[in-house]
């Protein structure tokens, strides 16, 4: 078996001191046993005003938050799923929200660029949305081989897209990581139902670190970070603030269960329509 963790933070505008704060949980994780751990969507900064996120936006490979990152997972010799990086696009105003796996030497193994933006307007409290101003999105869905089994990537609003799921399950995913920073009003309303119907669906584990509190923006995030197993049960939660959710990994298990109950075959080809 195979500890992760889910790493909840709130972050704030200074790159800094977030990045201390990622390297407390991330210590903190990996002296409990952690080998893999995922960070929430924007940890090295939620911004005063989204544009901040251009600023600090890195080349892939280069940058002071993906040399951090790298020498984290070096340092304690565990796998890290780098939540959303800012990085560099063929348009400087919108870099790619990136999610990027390091590998316990440190090394860069996978990246995925955020598919579905966030452009909505909240009705019942009128917040507006809108990421594409700031964000150039990727194109494809991205599944990584790693010693704990085969781990599909995503961010965020991509997690209200079930096709994307059904395409990395396809791909053979074992594991779904969902680095998030759901707000307070459609978090309460959909995020663990969400989370939970991917892992049902696909019989996938499901990592689902978010941001979780207050942040100097103004902005209110849900946290409530968890880890799903592959029947839908609520492993492990962090309900607000700062703090490390822990669980435990059984790829037997997952596998005997999609031998006995073989849902995932037992879908329709493409050419019958219902």
């Amino acid at each position: 078996m195979t500890i992760v963790a889910a790493l909840q933070m709130a972050s704030g505008p200074q790159v800094q001191a977030n990045l201390m704060e990622a390297g407390r949980l991330i210590k903190e994780a990996a002296g409990r046993g952690a080998r893999l751990l995922v960070l929430p969507e924007t940890f090295a900064m939620m911004g005063v005003h989204e544009t901040d996120r251009v600023k600090i936006a890195e080349p892939y490979g280069n940058g002071p938050i993906q040399s951090f990152i790298s020498q984290q997972a070096k340092q304690y010799g565990v796998w890290i799923v780098a939540g959303t990086i800012p990085v560099h696009s063929d348009n400087p105003d919108r870099p790619y929200a990136a999610s990027i796996l390091f590998d316990d030497k440190g090394k860069a193994v996978a990246r995925y660029d955020k598919i579905h933006l966030f452009d909505v307007m909240l009705s019942e409290n009128q917040e507006v949305y809108t990421e594409s101003d700031t964000t150039t999105p990727g194109r494809e869905p991205v599944i990584v081989d790693t010693p704990f089994g085969k781990l599909g990537m995503s961010i965020c609003y991509d997690l209200r897209f079930p096709e994307l799921y059904r395409r990395l399950s396809a791909m053979g995913a074992q594991i779904l990581v969902i680095p998030s920073s759901f707000t307070e009003l459609t978090g309460k309303a959909h995020w663990e139902t969400l989370l939970r119907a991917r892992a049902i669906e696909n019989l996938c584990y499901v990592i689902a670190p978010g941001q979780g509190g207050y942040h100097v923006n103004g902005r209110t995030t849900y946290g409530h970070s968890m880890i799903i197993d592959y029947w839908g049960r609520i492993r492990g939660e962090c309900d607000r603030g700062a703090g490390v959710v822990l669980a435990e990994l059984d790829m037997d298990a997952l596998e005997q269960t999609r031998k006995t109950f073989p849902v995932l075959s037992h879908r329709c080809p493409p050419e019958n329509k219902l």
